[in-house]
């Protein structure tokens, strides 16, 4: 009688959030800081400075415009991700696997061996799209930790730490209350952002981390 009447929701369901993974990671995956610099300079934006693919690396090659615009679309394939998802599925649960898996995929983008970003401007861009109160929240946090201290590592790690907090407020004030899979998605790229950053913990503790607008040998 099943086959007669099609599959079941639940088929349906786990069906929707299959497609929600698949189509965030490979939207996560497009390497943007790559292939503006490719190109733009000709350049291999992995064989300069730290080597990674995000903007604060392809700032090393002395163009601010490719930094901004791999910035903005390193949000943007988040956020879009998620929008995306959540629109067609009608929840929130899609939208946020979706943002997850967006997340994974410009962290392990199978396109350059599964080597990305830390992901922290498209953890911005994912928060702004679930509850653009917490986006807001975690940006202030951010500009407030690189404005002490001057290490916008710390900032990144201080406002990924911050988010899920922040999730968890009443924001009932603005009709925006986070649900629960937004909190999940905060907590989930958090942890994630902390182990992209080992490195950068590592020299923190030793003091060595260079600050914002610090010359590099």
């Amino acid at each position: 009688m099943q086959d007669l009447v099609g599959p079941a929701p639940q088929a349906l369901e786990w069906g929707t959030f299959a497609l929600a993974a698949a189509g965030g990671y490979l939207l996560g995956s497009i390497p943007f800081g790559v292939i503006l610099t490719r190109v733009v300079t000709g350049q291999d934006v992995r064989g300069i400075g730290s080597g990674n693919i995000g903007a604060t690396n392809v700032l090393r090659t002395g163009r601010k415009d490719l930094a901004i615009a791999t910035l903005l679309l390193d949000a943007g394939k988040g956020a879009a991700a998620l929008l995306i998802a959540r629109q067609l599925s009608g929840g929130e649960l899609a939208g946020a696997i979706a943002g997850g898996a967006a997340f994974l995929g410009h962290l392990l983008p199978v396109w350059l061996g599964f080597r990305g970003g830390k992901g922290v401007a498209t953890f911005f861009g994912l928060l702004l799209a679930a509850a653009w109160p917490l986006g807001l929240l975690a940006g202030a946090t951010w500009l407030i930790v690189a404005a002490l201290f001057r290490i916008s590592s710390l900032a990144a790690l201080a406002a990924s730490v911050a988010a899920p907090l922040y999730a968890l407020l009443p924001l009932a004030a603005l009709d925006l209350p986070a649900p629960a899979p937004v909190l999940l998605l905060a907590a989930f790229t958090a942890v994630l952002i902390w182990v992209r950053h080992h490195q950068n913990i590592a020299r923190l503790l030793k003091g060595t981390e260079p600050r914002i607008g610090a010359g590099k040998a």
